[in-house]
């Protein structure tokens, strides 16, 4: 089973069900010629997709396209369903800094085709996650620079206030939609800037209060 750990508390949590945000951010969307999503686009990662910071991230043999996108990520902490927004905020546990891996040239033939495309967000190695912040500790969640290097040049800038969809009202609405349970984790969207990585890159994530996330490609 795998499992996140909190910075400064004793405790693991057991992953659960990865949520993810899709064109949350609206450059993002521009930038891969999507249209501005009028509900949010939600797709799922298996927990076997969770890395760590220092391992590394394994291209699939089926694509030759495996494309970075830095995102914070929210970790559940109890039991919802049917959320309100003003309620929302109680569920989260912490944040951290995720890594949504895409094998780019897969998801675009599926889409094309009217696929689903989960074979090319959630592979194993497709989620490098930091430990997780504590709620408590993250001050402005809804206002924090998020930037990610490759091979240490800056590749993605944004903060989160450029989401369309804050972290209460995400929860709010996935909550509507799936059981939210303890060691569940929700990836919000990344900002513009996403590209390719290759074997022998090294990637360099960060958000600010949250820390920093490391990983390579092999």
């Amino acid at each position: 089973m795998h499992k996140v750990h909190m910075r400064g508390r004793s405790r693991n949590y057991s992953v659960g069900k990865i949520i993810c945000l899709g064109r949350n951010y609206v450059e993002h969307a521009r930038e891969l010629g999507n249209p501005v999503p009028q509900e949010p686009v939600i797709f799922l990662k298996p927990a076997t997709s969770i890395i760590r910071c220092g391992e590394r991230i394994v291209i699939p043999p089926y694509s030759s396209e495996c494309h970075h996108e830095v995102e914070m990520a929210v970790l559940i902490g109890s039991y919802g369903r049917n959320i309100e927004k003003d309620k929302a905020r109680e569920l989260i546990a912490g944040y951290a800094v995720a890594l949504d891996m895409t094998l780019r040239d897969v998801q675009n033939r599926l889409k094309k085709q009217g696929l689903p495309w989960e074979i090319a967000k959630g592979f194993d190695t497709s989620c490098p996650l930091s430990d997780f912040t504590p709620r408590d500790k993250v001050t402005t969640p809804e206002r924090l620079g998020i930037r990610l290097s490759v091979n240490g040049t800056l590749r993605q800038e944004g903060n989160t206030d450029q989401m369309i969809l804050e972290p209460a009202e995400i929860i709010a609405h996935v909550s509507k939609i799936f059981t939210l349970e303890e060691g569940d984790i929700i990836l919000t969207g990344t900002p513009a800037g996403v590209g390719p990585v290759q074997s022998g890159d090294h990637l360099r994530a960060e958000i600010d209060q949250l820390g920093s996330l490391e990983v390579s490609v092999r």
